[in-house]
């Protein structure tokens, strides 16, 4: 299912095991072999080398480690949506260039090609263990899922659509850009944008779950990735606003262990569960079941 989602590059250095090393301690090009890195991934968290289909088959996750990879937003709504049960909203909406900033257009147009999506963020209706539910996924491979008038109008939509349709909304967050300066005022007014929205779902009594993933910084942290009716994180996620080399610069103090992961913001209160991506989708239903025992899709379509 993610195996089909994996980016594809040249080569990966794979170090012999067994091999003595030299004094100068240059590389002996005799002790090393090259493999295409479309089949191997390094982890970040242990360096243990990873066979892709192995990774894949674990969610993107370090089967040593536990380390969880970041994923696409495609990816996202294929761990989530029940099998062939999504439908794509507002995608043709792309970003113009108010404020003439120099190569914007240029900039958008090679995120488009790399990413193959129009912006950041992907959303539509989609159902998760036969409920219906209004979707959106942030990706950060998109000018680091920073937010701008695109994004904004397009979780807005979803937003609106959770109210008209009277189902759950679920926002899965992962941008480390924050506002995206680009578009200056016109991005950072989507946080509040975005927030009035909420308000809106929230007096219409639905449902907000909003799930939080590696990174979660700036101005969508501040606004409505951090606005759920229930906030989960993934394992490790970092979240917050100012990154921690920033803040740490700022007061010129140690910050404390583990400072902006999700465990350290459960155990202060900020948010409500971490939960393995294995078991986020189950995580999701059982919550769905709860709030919305009736409220299954087959039913509302009929």
């Amino acid at each position: 299912m993610l195996k089909d989602f994996f980016g594809k590059s040249k080569y990966v250095t794979v170090e012999r095991k067994g091999q003595s090393v030299r004094k100068d301690n240059r590389k002996n090009k005799e002790d090393r072999r090259e493999m295409p890195d479309d089949l191997w991934t390094k982890c970040k968290e242990c360096k243990d080398i990873i066979f892709n289909k192995k990774l894949a088959e674990n969610l993107k996750v370090c089967p040593n480690c536990g380390y969880h990879f970041r994923l696409t937003a495609t990816e996202r709504l294929s761990l989530l949506v029940d099998e062939n049960n999504f439908e794509e909203y507002d995608a043709d909406l792309e970003a113009a260039n108010p404020l003439d900033f120099p190569n914007y257009e240029k900039k958008v147009k090679k995120y488009q090609k790399r990413t193959g999506l129009k912006d950041a963020v992907i959303s539509g209706i989609g159902s998760i263990d036969g409920h219906a539910v209004s979707l959106a996924a942030l990706d950060s491979r998109f000018l680091m899922g920073s937010m701008n008038s695109v994004v904004g109008e397009k979780l807005t939509l979803a937003i609106e659509r959770a109210i008209d349709q009277e189902i759950p909304l679920v926002i899965v967050a992962g941008g480390g850009g924050g506002a995206r300066m680009y578009e200056g005022m016109l991005s950072l007014m989507q946080m509040a944008k975005t927030s009035a929205a909420l308000k809106r779902l929230d007096q219409a009594g639905e449902l907000f779950v909003s799930i939080l993933t590696d990174p979660t910084y700036g101005g969508i942290s501040a606004s409505f990735a951090s606005l759920g009716d229930i906030n989960i994180a993934e394992p490790g996620a970092k979240i917050g606003f100012a990154g921690p080399r920033v803040i740490k610069q700022t007061i010129n103090r140690d910050l404390p262990e583990g400072f902006q992961t999700a465990e350290f913001l459960l155990e202060h209160g900020m948010i409500d569960k971490v939960v393995k991506r294995s078991n986020l989708k189950a995580t999701l239903a059982k919550i769905l079941d709860i709030h919305y025992p009736n409220n299954l899709r087959g039913e509302q379509d009929a």
